[in-house]
């Protein structure tokens, strides 16, 4: 079963999240600072985080922050801020979902169930057919733009396979939100502006005069292999 580590630094909290997990079938890690959590997910990675933002040495956002330097583990923040802000911040960084104390143990399970089943590898052929000038290698989790490896986060990739996926369609925001397997109730869909911006960044370090992703005013993006 998937193994949940749970990074909190009060007890009762963690002894319920422990309770409600194991109960769904998961396995569990608990400890309550960031940089031991990160140590932890180097040595021994677990299937998913759920991380404090308020920790006693380092922020749950800094902590989120560093671990996407090594790794693209689902990451729920835990957090007695229910300010937009924050809620936005997470996101951008990296972050699945947000669950605002006080919280329902069964629901953060839920959702737990939820993210990984989202994140479960999709059905794909043996060989995923080329898009133009982008060749997709959906096994190694990797797209090439012009024959260059293009280093993308998880978000990135799935962002951009969905929207390669079919030309010229143009998706909403909150369908490109559900492609990355980020709660639907989140509803935080200018994160996915943020994604898109880093995206662009990427793909002009190769071809700097190209825009395949093409943005449609007050409807979402699209892919046109015409300006790519």
């Amino acid at each position: 079963m998937p193994h949940i580590l749970i990074v909190e630094d009060e007890a009762a909290i963690a002894d319920t999240l422990i309770f409600a997990l194991q109960s769904e079938g998961f396995t569990t890690t608990w400890l309550s600072l960031a940089e031991q959590a990160l140590a932890e997910q180097q040595r021994n990675p677990a299937d998913l985080l759920i991380l404090d933002v308020g920790l006693p040495d380092i922020s749950g956002f800094e902590a989120c922050k560093r671990l996407r330097r090594f790794s693209e583990v689902p990451v729920i923040f835990l957090t007695a801020r229910s300010e937009e802000i924050d809620r936005v911040v997470g996101l951008e960084i990296g972050a699945d979902d947000y669950v605002v104390k006080p919280f329902s143990p069964r629901e953060v399970a839920a959702r737990v169930k939820a993210i990984l089943k989202r994140m479960a590898p999709r059905e794909a052929p043996a060989e995923s057919p080329a898009s133009g000038p982008f060749q997709i290698d959906s096994e190694r989790v990797q797209i090439h733009y012009h024959g260059q490896l293009l280093s993308l986060t998880r978000h990135e990739f799935r962002l951009l396979q969905s929207l390669l996926a079919q030309p010229e369609r143009v998706f909403s925001r909150e369908q490109l939100l559900d492609g990355l397997g980020v709660a639907a109730d989140v509803g935080y869909e200018r994160t996915i502006d943020s994604h898109i911006k880093s995206l662009r960044a990427k793909l002009r370090q190769v071809a700097a005069a190209a825009e395949p992703i093409q943005t449609h005013r007050g409807l979402g993006y699209s892919y046109s292999p015409r300006h790519a």
